[in-house]
């Protein structure tokens, strides 16, 4: 497939980026496709910028001869937020991944979009801190920006809504914005910082972000607590979340997905519905958690407590976690991942876990549940064939049914992978008469629309 691009454009930025520019086609590719089973749409071009300043010039560029622009960080996005599905100029983030500053006594930091967080994280470590938002994948600081990310930890410590302070900023006409800023709080005129955290480059490129930090706990511990029912691990979690323990994770992960788990990582863990839990804080206080949801979860009837004592086996156990929709795949060949990801207020969440139980009894494809159900959030991972389309309309039938089911109990169509291609059909359901006010902050922001077009609102 050739490039669509008017020759000028591509020319320029030749001359301006030279071997930083490809349209070789198995980079577009790359560039136009996620991690999960949405069709890829390539860009025409990949830019590599290093500079607020050459994300400013490409977008002046684009803007001036109407071309789409879409950012791209690490690749790790889920809902088809990549796909340039008008074509367009990819412009890559990954080369900026500077750490600015970071200042221990103010517990933040300023990093460049291309940092993602394991980089962030190791540079922190020295240094006593830590940045909690962990939403698998190692994902690029820019992107989890972008996509309102959040993860394991968020029952703690927040999402990214919560922990960006400040951001910078390339406007859809090349201008360069700061928002916010280091102060921890402000009265002072519209919050646009927390306009762009989840605008998923549809208003802007981010290419700085200030972080909160955290001081890295005194005592970590991790436990595995096994049920013979999801209801009664949903229950435990219920109870916890209502007594307001303090856990930094817990995590669902139903017997399905522990089996698979066990063969991609090579584990040996109990095949049952299972809660794993991470405790921070003192010696005296991890304890305290301990004692008190270990008797939260005898009452449901769970198990003993199974211990990961050591860092090695604490992240051995995490990374498994992490790698459950891979191992998902795993169990068939050449499969693609279909995530869903609602969430509902935790009162709900037993009803919807045990609702969508129902709807996956005569699903015909492989599918686990897990969640960070600390706050509401739980996913279906199904292993599709995307050349199937019986396959896929019965998949998307089943993620429509949760999404609404979601929905009308006062929860959301995505908790953390945000909505790109895959969840604009139910933003009006969700949203209603806002999605006029969104339409509108849209095209008096973007009004070429060439800012990752096709994503977020519904077409027409």
């Amino acid at each position: 497939m050739t490039s669509r691009l008017d020759p000028t454009v591509l020319e320029t930025l030749r001359a301006r980026f030279k071997d930083r520019l490809s349209t070789g086609m198995d980079l577009r590719e790359q560039h136009g496709r996620g991690e999960s089973h949405h069709v890829t749409a390539s860009p025409d071009a990949v830019v590599f910028a290093q500079t607020t300043q050459e994300v400013s010039d490409i977008v002046r560029l684009c803007a001036a001869h109407h071309v789409p622009v879409i950012p791209y960080g690490a690749g790790t996005s889920l809902e088809g937020h990549l796909a340039a599905v008008r074509g367009g100029i990819s412009i890559d983030l990954s080369q900026m991944n500077a750490i600015v500053r970071v200042s221990a006594e103010d517990l933040d930091c300023t990093v460049e979009a291309g940092v993602t967080r394991e980089q962030l994280n190791i540079w922190l470590r020295d240094k006593g801190l830590f940045f909690p938002i962990d939403p698998g994948a190692n994902a690029s600081i820019g992107g989890m920006t972008a996509t309102r990310a959040s993860g394991t930890n968020a029952v703690r410590y927040g999402t990214m809504r919560e922990n960006v302070l400040a951001l910078t900023v390339v406007l859809p006409d090349g201008q360069i914005v700061h928002t916010g800023g280091r102060a921890r709080k402000s009265s002072a005129g519209y919050d646009l910082t927390r306009l762009f955290v989840g605008s998923e480059g549809t208003l802007g490129i981010i290419t700085e972000v200030t972080l909160r930090l955290y001081g890295l706990p005194e005592t970590t511990s991790v436990a595995l607590c096994a049920f013979d029912s999801v209801e009664q691990a949903i229950n435990t979690a219920i109870a916890v979340v209502q007594m307001g323990i303090p856990v930094a994770r817990m995590e669902l992960m139903d017997r399905g997905l522990i089996a698979a788990v066990n063969s991609y990582s090579h584990l040996t863990l109990k095949v049952a519905d299972t809660l794993a839990f991470e405790f921070h804080g003192s010696a005296a206080s991890v304890q305290e958690q301990v004692e008190q949801v270990r008797a939260l979860a005898e009452e449901n009837g769970a198990e003993n407590f199974e211990w990961a004592n050591t860092p090695e086996e604490r992240t051995r156990l995490w990374k498994a976690r992490h790698n459950a929709f891979y191992a998902v795949l795993a169990s068939r060949p050449n499969a693609r991942g279909w995530p869903s990801d609602v969430c509902v207020p935790v009162s709900q969440l037993g009803a919807s876990i045990m609702h969508t139980r129902k709807l996956l009894e005569t699903c015909s494809v492989p599918a686990v549940i897990l969640g960070h159900v600390g706050d509401g959030n739980f996913h279906v991972v199904f292993a599709v064939d995307p050349e199937n389309p019986q396959e896929m309309e019965e998949v998307a039938a089943i993620n429509g049914q949760m999404v609404k089911f979601a929905i009308s109990v006062g929860g959301t169509c995505t908790g953390e992978h945000g909505i790109g291609l895959g969840k604009r059909a139910y933003m009006r359901a969700e949203h209603g008469d806002a999605l006029e006010l969104m339409a509108r902050l849209k095209q008096a922001i973007d009004p070429l629309g060439i800012m990752n077009p096709g994503k977020i609102l519904p077409e027409g």
